[in-house]
């Protein structure tokens, strides 16, 4: 067996956790990634027959029993993931009664997966009823969006197109545009609930006053799909008490359409 710490889905998890952690979205223990993992890649690294532990989901997901999943733990702090590895994350697997997780590696301080579990759970499962190559979700507490969240109505097509005013590659990098939560309690299935039927409408929930829930086919366009909205929130805040002299017109936005062969979300552009 090879060691399951040389596998390229703990490298790049480790690797994007750090930048996560230096661009400032999640102080403390603030966020959260899964990964959605076929036991082909666990081949080499992990015998799955053998089970750590078994740890209750507090809910049940049918739809993924069986499947299995990288997870950060929960109260890790993201700046020392890449100390320690093992004690930060985890890998288990859905029971076949879809209401525990089987750990096959990880969280070796007796700790756990992330509090915000159900939500990632939920929102795998979305994802995957609409395209099966989405496969990794993140949560993080990016600073300008969630300014942005005090400020601006929260109406989700307003909130897009602001978005997309912003900065050209904006509907090229969200087309279907952005989904938006009004406050909620976190750790909880309804959150979970709520952000899951949202994801089946858009890689990109916002949880106002909280953070922003991302899904992509793996950490670098997941990651780059928070990037992007965190830029263009930026340049929002920057500007929003100024006096705006110009901006990307829905005409300009249409051209974009155009030229690159996207589809805006139906109804969001005149």
């Amino acid at each position: 067996m090879r060691s399951i710490l040389e596998a390229p889905y703990i490298t790049e998890l480790v690797r994007t956790c750090s930048a996560m952690y230096a661009q400032g979205w999640d102080e403390r223990n603030g966020g959260n990634i899964s990964i959605l993992l076929d036991e082909a890649d666990l081949k080499g690294y992990l015998d799955v027959t053998k089970v750590l532990r078994r740890i209750p989901v507090g809910f049940k997901e049918p739809s993924l029993k069986g499947r299995y999943f990288l997870v950060t733990g929960t109260g890790k702090y993201f700046r020392n993931i890449e100390v320690d590895p093992a004690a930060s994350l985890g890998i288990f697997r859905i029971a076949d009664d879809a209401e525990a997780a089987e750990l096959l590696w990880g969280y070796t301080d007796g700790g756990s997966f992330t509090s915000e579990l159900p939500a990632h759970l939920m929102s795998h499962a979305a994802r995957l009823s609409v395209d099966p190559d989405n496969r990794v979700v993140m949560h993080c507490h990016p600073d300008n969006l969630l300014a942005m969240t005090y400020v601006h109505d929260l109406d989700e097509r307003a909130f897009t197109r602001t978005l997309w005013q912003m900065e050209t590659e904006c509907i090229m990098v969200f087309p279907e545009g952005i989904n938006v939560l009004p406050w909620m309690p976190c750790g909880t299935n309804e959150i979970g609930e709520a952000t899951a039927d949202k994801m089946k409408t858009a890689r990109l929930v916002v949880w106002a006053q909280h953070g922003i829930y991302s899904a992509g086919k793996d950490l670098d366009e997941t990651f780059g799909l928070i990037e992007t909205v965190e830029k263009a929130a930026r340049i929002y805040m920057m500007t929003a008490n100024l006096k705006i002299r110009q901006t990307l017109t829905d005409a300009d936005l249409h051209q974009m359409e155009e030229r690159f062969g996207i589809r805006a979300r139906e109804g969001y552009l005149d």
